[in-house]
């Protein structure tokens, strides 16, 4: 009793001393912002109680956290997620100090698994070989806390079918409502293309990312509500419907060409997975990269699509956008192939180990092509490669682009075979839905490199994980199968 009327004392005088520090705090610096202070404590609170039920309420908080800049916009912070993530980091040390076998044997022992872990060590390779040590050893803990919170805590999380919906739910509320305000915002606008940055206001760093998250969910949305129409439930029906239009206006709005094109494969992708042919698609995608570039490099090839830099700038609507990158007048198709001639050609000299993650920027620029040059060349942003292929190549060198190769074929074999494995309908479109994702990410990613911001990374990893967890699920209902037992799968 007098240990429990303790723990009381200490717990009523913490909770004190966070009320009161924060009146003080806004108080003399009139800064709102500390008013987090008192809900972190609380969400630590939680962690210690119940860290399942504040994982989901850590996906809620993904789609609205916003970025926060400071000293100068030097410093940025994207709250409330980023603070949750170090604390699922600290949770995940712990865990492993206690016991270093709470990650089980059957997760190790799975390919994907040695290959993310793999690509991570040779990430802390590149690190200490960089030119840039500084920024690359911040992307390697950026990359760590991702990683952990959406590739290992998933293992814990993503236990039972409700589990799956629980994530499910907890991902779309709030991603369903930054779009709705969003395209509100937009409206202001008349929704014109060339506003588009200022309608996303601080919800996303720009308009690719955005179109990327939302366009990611958009396959796992279909395919999770799609058997919702066919129900005779009128109300349910009309909000299932309303939903997808939202999520539809969002991505055309959007005025992101990558993400349309990644949601047509998808849908090949999708397809492909039911005819078990989609062992072909990644082979077949990496031949037809491979044969550009038997065309475009031999005898400079390439110098004959140099655009005429008077021409070529970025257009106010969004039609002429699209029939200028037909043309090769679009400024930012152009800026791609002004960066990606740069990474390729500096490539060659860091070939092993690149220039470090985080370092592209910094050297690419002798390398270039002046006569690829656009208005934008000047990179103020400082905006990277556009390709995650050569973003690997240049900054972490073959063996990373190698890996993430790999990876991605592997990925989709796995989920072929997990999907035709299965007689559970429920776990099958989850299966369908999740390789969609990450196919949209891929395509995405393919004109970008985003899979190391959070909303990205966290539709990334997490279908990845949840793969690996479908993947000995549908293991168990074969084996249940085999020895003649109704299989019950959780």
């Amino acid at each position: 009793m007098l240990a429990l009327q303790g723990e009381n004392k200490w717990f009523t005088a913490a909770s004190l001393s966070v009320l009161f520090g924060t009146i003080l705090l806004i108080a003399f610096t009139g800064n709102p912002y500390f008013l987090v202070l008192p809900f972190g404590y609380l969400f630590t609170l939680l962690m210690g109680v119940n860290w399942k039920t504040a994982y989901w309420i850590f996906l809620f908080t993904i789609p609205p956290s916003t970025q926060l800049y400071f000293a100068g916009d030097t410093l940025s912070l994207t709250v409330p997620d980023q603070p949750i993530m170090w604390l699922f980091l600290g949770v995940f040390l712990l865990m492993l100090a206690r016991n270093p076998r709470v990650v089980p044997q059957w997760w190790w022992r799975d390919p994907m698994v040695l290959i993310v872990v793999v690509q991570f060590l040779w990430t802390i390779v590149a690190v200490i070989f960089s030119e840039m040590v500084f920024f690359s050893f911040k992307f390697l803990l950026v990359k760590t806390w991702l990683l952990v919170c959406f590739f290992f805590f998933p293992l814990w999380i993503f236990q039972t079918k409700k589990d799956f919906v629980r994530g499910f739910l907890a991902l779309l509320v709030p991603m369903l409502l930054t779009i709705i305000v969003i395209l509100i915002h937009h409206s202001f606008y008349g929704f014109r293309f060339d506003r588009i940055q200022r309608a996303i206001t601080q919800l996303y760093y720009n308009h690719v990312d955005y179109s990327t998250v939302i366009s990611m969910y958009f396959p796992l949305l279909i395919v999770t509500l799609w058997p919702l129409i066919r129900k005779r439930n009128i109300v349910m029906k009309s909000v299932v419907i309303a939903i997808i239009i939202i999520f539809i206006a969002g991505i055309g709005f959007a005025y992101a060409r990558a993400a349309v094109v990644a949601v047509i494969f998808a849908i090949v992708v999708g397809i492909a997975m039911r005819l078990r042919l989609v062992n072909l698609v990644m082979p077949g995608f990496y031949a037809l990269i491979i044969l550009l570039m038997g065309y475009m490099v031999p005898n400079n090839k390439y110098i004959d699509f140099r655009p005429d830099f008077e021409h070529t700038y970025m257009r106010k609507d969004f039609a002429d956008h699209v029939i200028a990158t037909f043309r090769g007048t679009d400024m930012s198709s152009m800026e791609r192939l002004y960066r990606w001639i740069a990474a390729v050609r500096m490539s060659k000299a860091r070939p092993v180990t690149g220039v470090g993650p985080r370092a592209f920027y910094y050297y690419y620029k002798p390398y270039a092509v002046t006569s690829f040059r656009t208005y934008v060349s000047r990179n103020p942003e400082q905006s990277t490669t556009h390709n995650y292929f050569l973003y690997m190549l240049v900054e972490q060198g073959w063996p990373a682009m190698i890996l993430y190769a790999i990876f991605m074929v592997m990925v989709f074999h796995k989920a072929q075979k997990i999907y035709h494995r299965f007689r559970d309908r429920f776990y099958r479109l989850v299966t369908i839905g999740l390789a969609m994702t990450i196919a949209v990410g891929f395509i995405n990613n393919f004109f970008s490199e985003l899979i190391e911001t959070h909303k990205v990374a966290a539709l990334f990893y997490i279908p990845v994980a949840m793969l690996i967890i479908l993947d000995k699920k549908s293991k168990e209902e074969a084996a249940a199968i085999e020895r003649g037992e109704e299989p019950v799968v959780v």
